[in-house]
């Protein structure tokens, strides 16, 4: 359950641990993911806060860094690091002059590659790199327990999961920590609010956008095909801009965390940057949103159920790496004739697969897929699991388990 007000993050630990062993921390992710409350949680008592969004402090930070560094000698937390990016080059001249001070700066940004590119040019080496997304559904619902997605439980809790118009609704409102503290709040007004900020603040701060209303039905579209086969030509000539464009717009969307690309499975590694990826959004509330989904009982009946389990349970897994400093490594299998797997988890040594249904009722064809990929893949492919929407954990065959969503 919730501290007051305050929900834990399975991050926690992990950024207390990089704070002892770097000395500046950086944590990314979209805007109200929760980055500023989890750090002033973390680190308000210890380090001083400073937010780059003020325009008094924005411009004082740009016009004569060296002065504002030394003002705010840390610890320090300095919040949207990305609007003042000629900092860097100074903080790396403090970080150097004090390399035994760990913990000294903690940044936080809302812009994945620019910012990456930055830190990756003046701090590499001095700096912990972290990132922060909606929170997940063990988090919104206090559990403790770690994702059987990163280690496979020898028994499974007795604990009754969310399932049902419950897990619909929750799918509906999303993981931004506004929506899941206030259950009352209405999320149609929240997201109308979130979208418009996101497409003047961040969109234009990345300067890749001419047309703001182009770009957000560019945005609308991506969100209708969520799941399939991502065709850039087919969605820039629907929208009547160039595929150039197109392929500008979604790296926009990356960026600013909005969307995951996931890729198809080649032991090649090099083949899957020149096949069709699918699209996911960050957020399944988002992609309610953008499809004009207003109810649980639309998003369970209606044609965009499927892509919205598959989000979600990408997000899972995406969230359940990122909580433990982990980069996923996340593709699909796809075969010419067609037969699929949704989600292989790359390990060192397996591959988890990972196969998604919006039906809440079990069936043994739900497996077809991972036995089929088996054959493929052989002894290098792991347990894998069927994520569905009841309520039972159950065998699937050798090899398969069915997985209630709300047990991820």
């Amino acid at each position: 359950m919730p501290d007051g007000s305050y929900y834990r993050r399975e991050l926690e630990p992990v950024l207390r641990t990089a704070c002892r062993e770097f000395p500046a921390v950086v944590l990314t992710g979209p805007r109200q993911s929760g980055k500023t409350t989890l750090l002033k949680h973390l680190f308000g008592r210890s380090h001083t806060y400073v937010s780059l969004d003020a325009p008094d402090v924005r411009a004082i930070a740009n016009a004569d860094p060296r002065s504002f560094l030394d003002y705010h000698a840390g610890p320090v937390i300095l919040d949207e690091i990305q609007q003042a990016p000629g900092l860097l080059p100074y903080l790396k001249q403090q970080i150097d002059q004090h390399r035994q001070q760990r913990g000294r700066y903690i940044l936080t940004g809302s812009q994945n590659l620019l910012l990456t590119e930055q830190i990756a040019e003046t701090l590499a080496g001095r700096v912990g790199l972290f990132r922060l997304l909606p929170m997940a559904r063990r988090e919104a619902e206090g559990r403790r327990e770690s994702s059987p997605i990163l280690r496979r439980p020898q028994r499974w809790p007795a604990t009754t999961c969310v399932s049902g118009q419950d897990l619909w609704a929750a799918f509906l409102r999303g993981g931004y920590p506004e929506l899941v503290a206030e259950p009352a709040r209405d999320a149609g007004t929240w997201f109308a609010s979130y979208v418009q900020t996101y497409l003047e603040r961040d969109v234009r701060g990345l300067r890749q956008v001419g047309s703001l209303l182009d770009f957000q039905a560019f945005v609308q579209v991506l969100a209708a095909r969520s799941g399939q086969l991502l065709n850039l030509a087919d969605v820039s000539r629907d929208i009547g801009v160039a595929l150039n464009t197109a392929k500008a717009w979604l790296g926009v969307l990356e960026a600013s965390y909005q969307v995951l690309v996931v890729r198809p499975y080649f032991e090649n590694v090099g083949k899957r940057l020149v096949k069709t990826p699918k699209v996911y959004f960050t957020d399944t509330g988002v992609l309610c949103y953008l499809t004009a989904i207003e109810t649980a009982a639309h998003a369970a009946a209606g044609p965009m159920n499927g892509a919205i389990v598959e989000t979600a349970v990408l997000g899972e897994i995406v969230k359940a790496h990122l909580n433990q400093g982990r980069v996923p490594r996340v593709s699909f299998w796809r075969t010419a004739t067609g037969t699929e797997v949704d989600f292989l988890i790359e390990g060192a040594s397996t591959v988890t697969p990972v196969e998604v249904k919006a039906s809440s009722t079990l069936k043994p064809a739900m497996a077809t897929g991972i036995h089929a990929l088996r054959r493929d893949l052989g002894a290098r492919l792991g347990p894998g699991y069927v994520v569905y929407t009841g309520a039972s954990v159950a065998p699937l065959g050798p090899g398969v388990t069915a997985l209630p969503f709300g047990r991820l």
